[in-house]
């Protein structure tokens, strides 16, 4: 070797290359990826579970529509006909009335008799369809719910109570339908 030349550099040893982790190595592509379905078969079993679901959507859509549809029929019908017993009810009273004019030569006995019985009739007819009276009995509490005070009176007895009943007052089904006019005895 000469002075001017140098000396070939021995071949420096590299370290190997070491695969990144999640690298493949060219022998692993060789082999199929571990098995997976088929991905068409999956769509079309992914596609018919979305027809079935959809279906079941429209499905229960139409039957929601359908209930709502017959409940407000049934509203409809109950306001139509909220009053069919209550006229069933009258509807006597009424024949009563109509016979008592159609006398022409009554008494007034027979007159009276057939107005306490007509009364009794009414009476009746109210009680089935629950209205009730209000009627409250002298010395009662005075309820600003359900009586109504027309006056005040001096009393012999406890203020704020009932002295006299004007006008009987109604209830129906435990609603305040007319308060009972009454008069109130005065604070001494």
């Amino acid at each position: 070797m000469t002075n001017n030349e140098t000396p070939a550099a021995a071949p420096a040893e590299q370290p190997a290359a070491v695969p990144a982790p999640n690298a493949t190595s060219p022998a692993s592509d060789a082999t199929p990826p571990p098995a997976q379905p088929d991905l068409a078969t999956r769509l079309a079993e992914l596609e018919a579970k979305h027809a079935e679901m959809a279906d079941a959507f429209l499905r229960a859509k139409a039957e929601a529509e359908n209930v709502r549809r017959r409940a407000d029929e049934e509203i409809s019908k109950a306001r139509k006909y909220a009053v069919e017993s209550f006229a069933e009810s009258m509807v006597p009273v009424k024949d009563s009335l109509e016979a008592a004019i159609a006398i022409q030569a009554a008494t007034n006995e027979q007159l009276l008799e057939g107005v306490h019985a007509t009364l009794r009739q009414l009476s009746a007819a109210l009680e089935r369809n629950k209205v009730l009276e209000l009627n409250p009995a002298p010395g009662a509490k005075f309820d600003p719910h359900q009586h109504q005070a027309i006056s005040m009176v001096p009393a012999e007895q406890e203020a704020n109570t009932v002295v006299a009943v004007l006008q009987k007052g109604y209830l129906i089904a435990e609603r305040v339908l007319r308060p009972a006019l009454v008069t109130v005895a005065a604070p001494k």
